[in-house]
């Protein structure tokens, strides 16, 4: 299926998102997301309308599809954002509202037919947003808050006009309320959106970064090197670049020439720079702290690393996590009851103090003063700051429901090799049992002798392990490949058929049929008691021989665990490899519990037997660990893990190690107390708010202006997250 990714204007609540959500799925859109603060619309087609007919429709809704390009470039009108029309408006509201200023008396300003001409373009302007809004969701059946400002708009404006009609002005002078209520509206939106923006800064400043010039090396027909400046949205794929030191990589790259200190924390939030040489990759958008290099690119546009963190973090904003479910269902109810109580408001007040005009200006002090937005937006802002400060960070979130499910987790799984340790092996030491019938193999005739020759042994072992991708067999060939391509065409040993053992090891059938396995002790076992080695290299069930690695402990990895058990978090060691080595690590970094010489498949049966307990983090990296990922409450994975291990994980830790899972633990728990916040002040705000205004204790102007900044006050809330202690 096609994937759609647009950007909206016009969404100015949580309200508006569910619109354009539920328009989606009714039109059989799959993958729906939907980001009221930033805009961003993401689905999947169905193959049954075309983009043209869902971009229609979405702009039927009252919206403006700006952001895809493909199908109309966007048009720029006139009085297009709230602070333009808000700056519109506010020269006649203000002489409208001038007599109202105590000891200011301008007599033909008092004048009926005056002020009709100063407010109605200042209603013109309103109704042709809110009011056009309004009924288009009113059409759609999702009243939104402009239904409310625009009813009470309205309502002065056509009473005041009445009055102006029938000549008794004196009695029916409201215009300068539906002036204010329109100008203060259109205030409050300008501030809730710079509020809101602010929420976005750390994803827009990964997005600013995308673009930048470059130094593109180009020959002549004598093969002199020039250097061209080009912006780095020209580059392709193959190009040549030359990055010198204080420069930003452009894009993605591969180093051909020369090295250099790298400072990749707009991706990892790691500003301590790498040594980077020959053949390393760059990641576009990092800063070469110092050394000049020639490299080339090898990745572009939504291909980079950085687009890459950028899209997963704006679709993971249009989530909706668990806790959003209440106000998206009270949002959806909100504005039928708030006129429902405005109505009865009106009517009571008619009835109790017999006066038409005071109850009027209380029912419309009601309907303005209302605010479905606040709920709506409480829990988007929050994911909006969390997820930011995560990409910030270097810890992505793929979605909203793990951010929050964080808050509950009270146990923690590791995996050993690469997740506790560094998993950068070396080989310590190897040894040899037998020989090896490996004549037809390797086309040659070996000395039947007692033993196999190291260099036999050797070649058979990087043989097999090129075909796996564990940190064990990367080790494996990376010392004991051979240097050129040239003695590797005849170095290899020609299998007929290669298969991963999982959890065990690898497997290799020759032309001859003769069976070679070389992985953990459980393949051995029944040839051998001694259980202390790494690897084990068996031929036809029969024991080859065996090698000894070595391991480095990751240097955060006992301050992970202490600060895990500082929050009461039980720690527990899950792996494949020997007990002896797991009890030795676990004792060293004081993990409370060993779980060891699991296959994947009884890690996957654990980690369902854990969260049956309690909710679970498991942290891997493997291919191995794929199935467990996915099975726990919330999955994660380092940066250097497998494909298959970062893409089943809904949470990857992009720096280097996993000093970053305490950062993640706190945002995530943080995050879900500032919802918490947001949610109870939106409630709040409306439950004291709508009886004040029924009851007479506020103006309907003031109740504009009152409404405006209760977005502003959970916009501010929201946005402490970028500097809130979360560890």
């Amino acid at each position: 299926m096609e994937k759609v990714q647009w950007k909206v204007e016009g969404m100015t609540c949580a309200n508006c998102a569910l619109t354009i959500h539920k328009y989606l799925e009714k039109e059989g859109m799959n993958d729906v997301k939907v980001n009221a603060i930033g805009g961003d619309v993401s689905f999947e087609m169905n193959g049954v309308h075309t983009k043209e007919e869902i971009a229609k429709g979405i702009e039927g809704l009252g919206y403006n599809v700006a952001g895809e390009g493909e199908l109309r470039s966007p048009r720029k009108k006139i009085l297009s954002t709230a602070l333009e029309r808000f700056w519109f408006c506010f020269p006649f509201t203000a002489l409208i509202m001038l007599n109202m200023i105590p000891g200011v008396h301008i007599h033909f300003l008092m004048e009926s037919w005056v002020q009709l001409a100063l407010c109605l373009p200042v209603y013109m302007v309103g109704m042709s947003f809110f009011g056009r809004s309004a009924a288009k969701s009113l059409r759609n059946g999702m009243p939104n808050m402009n239904v409310l400002i625009a009813l009470g708009a309205t309502a002065a404006f056509v009473y005041s006009l009445y009055g102006t009609l029938i000549g008794d002005a004196g009695q029916y002078m409201f215009y300068e309320t539906a002036a204010a209520i329109l100008t203060l509206v259109f205030l409050g939106n300008y501030l809730e959106d710079s509020s809101l923006r602010s929420t976005q800064r750390a994803l827009n400043s990964l997005a600013k970064s995308q673009k930048v010039m470059a130094n593109m090396i180009a020959y002549d027909n004598e093969h002199q090197e020039h250097i061209f400046p080009v912006e780095n949205t020209q580059l392709k794929v193959g190009d040549l670049i030359l990055i010198k030191t204080g420069e930003q990589v452009p894009m993605d790259c591969k180093i051909m020439w020369g090295d250099a200190h790298v400072n990749e924390a707009i991706v990892t939030g790691e500003s301590t720079p790498v040594h980077k040489h020959a053949k390393d990759k760059l990641i576009g958008g990092s800063v070469v702290h110092y050394g000049t290099v020639k490299a080339q690119v090898t990745a572009v546009g939504n291909d980079t690393i950085l687009s890459g963190i950028i899209n997963l973090v704006k679709q993971a904003q249009g989530d909706r996590p668990p806790v959003q479910q209440l106000a998206d269902k009270i949002s959806a109810i909100f504005v039928p009851v708030v006129i429902g109580i405005a109505l009865v408001t009106l009517v009571a007040n008619w009835i109790v103090i017999g006066d038409f005009t005071h109850a009027l200006m209380r029912s419309i002090a009601v309907l303005v003063i209302a605010c479905p937005c606040a709920m709506g937006l409480a829990t988007p802002a929050a994911i909006a700051v969390g997820l930011g400060r995560g990409a910030r960070t270097g810890i992505l979130f793929r979605n909203a429901t793990s951010l929050e499910m964080f808050k509950n987790i009270k146990q923690v799984v590791f995996d050993k090799t690469g997740t506790l340790t560094t998993g950068e092996f070396e080989i310590a030491n190897y040894s040899l049992s037998r020989v090896a019938s490996l004549q037809s193999s390797t086309e040659k005739n070996l000395d039947e002798s007692e033993f196999l020759s190291g260099e036999d042994f050797k070649k058979l072992v990087y043989s097999v392990e090129k075909y796996s991708n564990h940190p064990i067999a990367k080790c494996i060939t990376r010392e004991w490949s051979p240097r050129t391509p040239l003695e590797r065409t005849t170095y290899e040993i020609k299998w007929s058929k290669v298969e991963e053992l999982k959890g065990l090891g690898m497997k290799a059938l020759d032309k001859d049929g003769n069976k070679f396995c070389v992985g953990s002790y459980k393949l051995a076992e029944k040839f051998t008691i001694e259980n202390k080695h790494s690897i084990y290299v068996i031929e036809n069930d029969q024991l080859l021989g065996w090698i000894d690695l070595k391991d480095e402990v990751r240097p955060e990895a006992k301050q992970v665990v202490d600060y895990l058990h500082s929050r009461n978090i039980k720690t527990i060691l899950l792996s494949g490899d020997r007990l002896e080595k797991c009890q030795q690590l676990a004792g060293e970094l004081g993990i409370d519990e060993v779980i060891a010489e699991q296959t994947p498949e009884q890690k996957l049966k654990k980690i369902a037997e854990l969260n049956g307990v309690a909710p679970t983090v498991m942290v891997g990296d493997g291919i191995n660990d794929a199935p467990a990922l996915a099975k726990a409450t919330v999955g994660v994975s380092m940066s250097e893990a497998s494909q298959i291990a970062m893409q089943t994980a809904q949470v990857v830790l992009m720096g280097s190690g996993l000093k970053n899972l305490p950062t993640a633990l706190g945002l995530g728990r943080h995050t879900y107390l500032t919802i918490k916040q947001n949610l109870f002040w939106a409630f709040f705000y409306n439950i004291i708010a709508i009886p004040v205004a029924a009851f007479g204790f506020l103006t309907p102007t003031f109740g504009a202006l009152v409404m405006g900044f209760s977005d502003v006050v959970l916009a501010i809330n929201s946005v402490r997250l970028f500097v809130k202690k979360v560890v």
